[in-house]
């Protein structure tokens, strides 16, 4: 008895642990900036603002694509990477290769491009594209994005594909319900690194709409 009550306790308090880590890791991460035009309980729109991603593109399955999209990313921000450097027109001419480390962003973003999906890494508010560093990677470039009306509905629970797909149709039908229009391809949005637990998750759809009828 005294060992069972003694796991549930180590359980609880490792639950609490990772809800408070989370939140700090969370309030820590910067995200892009939006403001919330309408509420309805898991549902939101959203008006976000222009932001910059580091983007790459990747064959392969829904479920298996995220991970090489993340890596190639990843490295970027890690230093596999070169800034961009004015030099002045003196003799001799050097150049020292250098890196930078890019601060994580939320949220990964995952979207359908054509036969392929489109990963995405947020970039941090005080870089502009002229300032960010090169990536070394030839198949990640950098965008810049339009500020954009987006629908959203947010969940926790595993990567799933049927995690995904059932509730961007809860969305879909929100959005039909609301009499708003969807003008552009869901974007599948990940906040949380892989050893969070599947509970504790953030994760969300989100729509580009219009919402004149």
């Amino acid at each position: 008895m005294t060992q069972l009550l003694f796991k549930c306790l180590f359980l609880i308090l490792l639950t609490m642990s990772l809800i408070i880590g989370g939140e700090k890791c969370a309030v820590a991460i910067e995200e892009v900036p939006y403001t919330v035009i309408e509420q309805n309980g898991d549902f939101e729109v959203r008006q976000y603002s222009p932001h910059i991603v580091a983007e790459t593109t990747v064959d392969g399955a829904f479920d298996q694509v995220g991970s090489e999209g993340f890596r190639r990313l990843a490295g970027y921000i890690n230093g596999e990477n070169q800034p961009k450097q004015s030099i002045a027109m003196t003799a001799p001419v050097s150049q020292e290769t250098q890196s930078e480390k890019i601060a994580m962003t939320a949220p990964v973003g995952q979207e359908k491009s054509g036969d392929r999906w489109r990963i995405t890494f947020v970039m941090p508010a005080k870089y502009a594209l002229d300032t960010l560093p090169e990536p070394v990677d030839s198949r990640i470039r950098l965008k810049q994005e339009p500020g954009r009306l987006m629908a959203t509905v947010r969940y926790s629970g595993t990567w799933s594909r049927k995690g995904y797909e059932d509730n961007k149709k809860r969305l879909l039908a929100w959005i039909e319900k609301q009499g708003f229009k969807q003008n552009g391809d869901p974007v599948w949005a990940r906040y949380n690194p892989p050893f969070m637990p599947w509970f504790l998750r953030r994760n969300e759809i989100l729509i580009p709409v219009d919402t004149h009828n």
